[in-house]
């Protein structure tokens, strides 16, 4: 990510559906800290995602232990349901596979879509670990 995706971000976890199951919408303020803290380390926790050279949201990719690394995604809402978090996550296996590491997908119960995509692409089940549903692919 870059400074300058501030507004992009802004208008993604600024949106009510976006955050349902994350946390409370942010303000612009909370939105630069994310950015912050989180886009411009080095190595970033988040990546922006783009189709088409256009902002849909971000990826998450960091290291969850020493042999794995969480994934997720959070995309603007017109881009639900149309594959991109499918192939999203494709890639960021990939790369995982690439640094040989395991890769973990973490949710709220509640976040079905997350579950049939991890469901889909061989994630095991590994329970409820701190509130979030654990998914594990080796």
């Amino acid at each position: 990510m870059q400074p300058g995706d501030v507004d992009a971000l802004y208008r993604l976890l600024s949106d009510p559906e976006v955050m349902r199951h994350l946390e409370p919408p942010f303000d612009r303020e909370k939105t630069e800290t994310f950015l912050h803290h989180t886009g411009l380390l080095e190595p970033p926790l988040v990546y922006a995602a783009e189709a088409s050279g256009d902002f849909i949201g971000y990826v998450i990719y960091h290291a969850y232990d020493a042999d794995s690394v969480e994934i997720g995604w959070v995309l603007l809402p017109e881009y639900w349901g149309r594959g991109y978090a499918s192939a999203l996550t494709d890639r960021l296996i990939d790369r995982a596979r690439q640094e040989r590491k395991s890769v973990v997908i973490e949710c709220v119960p509640a976040q079905e879509a997350t579950k049939r995509i991890a469901s889909k692409k061989g994630f095991r089940d590994c329970g409820i670990c701190d509130g979030l549903a654990l998914y594990r692919l080796p």
